[in-house]
C-alpha cells in the first residue's frame, strides 16, 4: 500500500508570507497590525530563519562569550588577574540555545497574539496565487491575493570544498561549536570569517585565515579596517592575502588543504576548515518557474523599489531580493512590500548600516570613502582618533577611529564610519544624521554625554572644521548660519 497523502480544504488569506527569518516575520506581523488575514509559511520547526537560528544571534552570543576570555586575560595590568579560563563546550551550546530558544518563542506568540496562521512545512508556488505546502500532515493549499517572498539565503559551498566531511564546516556548522580543533583554516576573509575566527582563536585554536582578495574586509575603508587587522594578526596564527584555496582532501582525522599563496604551491593539514566565502539566494525548488518572477544572473529575485517582482502577486525581501545581505534590510524590505500591498507608493531609499562585529567592532554607513573615489563624489573626511578619547582610554580600547564623510561645498553628511568597541551602537545616530540631511555642524553643535564613545562622532564633527577639543586640526571655514 502506497503513502497515504492527506489533502485538505484550500486555506484563502489576503496574504501569505514565504519565510519566517527576520523579514517575513516583520512582513506578517505588519499586516497583521494593519488589519489584513495573513498566513506565515516556514519550513524549520521554529519561527525566527537564519539570523536568529544560524547567524546573527548565536554568533553575537558566541563573540560576547568568548570575549570575556580576552577580557580576563588581559585585566593583569590593571592589577586585577585570574586563572586561566575553563570552557565547557557543553554549557556554552546551552547558554547559546537557550537564547535562541526565548527568542524563537516569542516570535510564536508574537504570531499568535497578532493572529498570524503559521503553518509549518515547505511553499511551492503552484502559480500566481497559488502556494502548495508540504507539511508533516500532507498538502496544504493557499489561495491568496498577495504574497511575500522571505526565503533568505544560505552558505555557499563551492564544489570542490564540499567533500560530505563534518570537518569541513559552513557558519550553521561552526556556530553548533562541535570542538575547539587546534588548528582552523578559515577561507574567506569577510564579515563571517573573520567574526568567526575570532570565537574560535578565544577557545584556543590556532586560526589562519585567507582571503582571495588584497584586502580583509574588503567593503569597509581600508583605514577603518586596519584596527580590525591589526588585532587579528595578533590573534590569529597568520592571514593570507591573496591565496587561493584550489582543493581540499580528507586525510584521516584532518584537512589537507592546496592553495597558492606568495607564488608558492602549498599543502597543509587543518582539523577543521570553515568556508565562509559568501552566501546564495535560497531559491531552489520553489517552483517560482510557476509565475512570473525573474531571476538575475546570480539567482536573486529581481523587485522594484516596492518589492514587487515581475509578477504583479509576488512580492520579494531579503536576502531572496539580493542587495545588502542584512536581516535590518529585510526588516525594512518587509515593511515596505507591506504598506505597497496595502496601498502606499513609499520605495525603498534608505540608508543601511553594516556591522562587522569583529574585535574591535566596525561599522559604516551613507557613502564610504572608497565608494566617493571610484564614483568621483567630491567629499572631504575628518577623523577623530580614540587615543583621544578619555572613555576609550578609561577601558584601554583606542584602538579605533571614528570618520565622516561630508560634501565640501555644502557640509552635508554623506557617510560615517567607525571602528572600534561598541561601533555597532554608535552608528545609530550617524544613520538618522544622513536620513534627515543634517549638516557636519549640526552634530557638532549636538552635545553629547561625557565620558562616551559617542563623544567621539561630536569631535570628529569638530575636526572637521579644525576645532575639536582633544585634538589639533588645522580650521575650516564654517557655513554662515541663517
Amino acid at each position: 500500500m502506497g503513502e497515504i497523502k492527506f489533502f485538505m480544504d484550500p486555506i484563502k488569506t489576503e496574504i501569505v508570507v514565504v519565510g519566517a527569518g527576520p523579514g517575513g516575520y516583520a512582513a506578517a506581523f505588519y499586516a497583521a497590525d494593519l488589519g489584513k488575514k495573513v498566513v506565515l509559511i516556514e519550513r524549520d520547526k521554529v519561527l525566527g530563519g537564519v539570523c536568529l537560528n544560524r547567524g546573527c544571534i548565536p554568533s553575537k552570543a558566541l563573540l560576547y562569550a568568548t570575549h570575556q576570555i580576552v577580557n580576563a586575560r588581559e585585566s593583569a595590568h590593571r592589577g586585577i588577574a585570574f586563572a586561566e579560563p575553563k570552557v565547557e563546550l557543553e554549557k556554552l551550546r546551552h547558554w547559546k540555545n537557550s537564547i535562541l530558544a526565548k527568542l524563537t518563542g516569542g516570535v510564536s506568540t508574537l504570531a499568535k497574539m497578532r493572529g498570524v496562521q503559521v503553518i509549518p512545512g515547505r511553499g511551492y508556488f503552484e502559480g500566481s496565487q497559488k502556494l502548495r505546502v508540504e507539511t508533516d500532515q500532507g498538502q496544504q493549499f493557499i489561495e491568496y491575493d498577495k504574497a511575500i517572498l522571505a526565503v533568505g539565503s544560505l552558505p555557499a559551498m563551492p564544489k570542490a570544498f564540499d567533500l560530505g566531511n563534518p570537518r569541513v564546516m559552513t557558519s550553521t556548522e561552526a556556530l553548533e561549536v562541535p570542538d575547539v580543533p587546534e588548528s582552523l583554516l578559515v577561507v574567506g576573509g569577510g564579515y563571517i570569517g573573520m567574526e568567526l575566527g575570532f570565537v574560535y582563536a578565544a577557545l584556543g585554536s590556532k586560526v589562519v585565515v585567507v582571503e582571495a582578495l588584497e584586502n580583509i574586509l574588503a567593503g569597509a575603508d581600508q583605514d577603518l579596517a586596519r584596527p580590525v587587522v591589526a588585532n587579528a594578526k595578533k590573534t590569529f596564527k597568520e592571514i593570507r592575502l591573496k591565496a587561493k584555496v584550489s582543493k581540499m582532501t580528507t586525510a584521516g582525522n584532518q584537512i589537507k588543504v592546496a592553495m597558492e599563496y606568495n607564488g608558492q604551491k602549498l599543502e597543509e593539514l587543518y582539523d577543521r576548515v570553515l568556508v565562509a566565502v559568501g552566501r546564495v539566494p535560497n531559491g531552489a525548488d520553489l517552483g517560482l518557474e510557476n509565475t512570473k518572477i525573474q531571476l538575475d544572473e546570480r539567482g536573486f529575485v529581481k523587485t522594484n523599489e516596492q518589492r514587487l517582482t515581475d509578477d504583479p502577486n509576488i512580492y520579494a525581501i531579503g536576502d531572496i531580493a539580493g542587495g545588502i545581505l542584512l536581516a535590518h534590510k529585510a526588516h525594512k524590505e518587509a515593511r515596505i512590500a507591506v504598506e505597497a500591498i496595502c496601498g502606499g507608493k513609499a520605495g525603498f531609499d534608505s540608508v543601511i548600516p553594516a556591522v562587522v562585529f569583529t574585535d574591535p567592532e566596525l561599522a559604516w554607513c551613507g557613502l564610504t570613502e572608497t565608494e566617493a573615489k571610484e564614483k568621483g563624489v567630491p567629499y572631504e573626511v575628518a577623523k577623530f582618533p580614540w587615543t583621544a578619547s578619555g572613555r576609550a582610554l578609561s577601558f584601554d580600547r583606542t584602538d579605533g577611529v571614528t570618520k565622516i564623510i561630508a560634501d565640501p561645498d555644502t557640509n552635508r553628511v554623506l557617510g560615517v564610519g567607525i571602528c572600534g568597541a561598541g561601533a555597532g551602537e554608535l552608528i545609530a545616530e550617524a544613520v538618522l544624521a544622513i536620513e534627515m540631511g543634517a549638516t557636519v555642524e549640526d552634530i557638532a553643535e549636538t552635545i553629547h554625554a561625557h565620558p562616551t564613545l559617542s563623544e567621539t562622532v561630536m569631535e570628529a564633527a569638530d575636526a572637521f572644521y579644525g576645532h575639536a577639543t582633544h585634538i589639533f586640526t588645522r580650521k575650516k571655514e564654517e557655513p554662515a548660519k541663517a
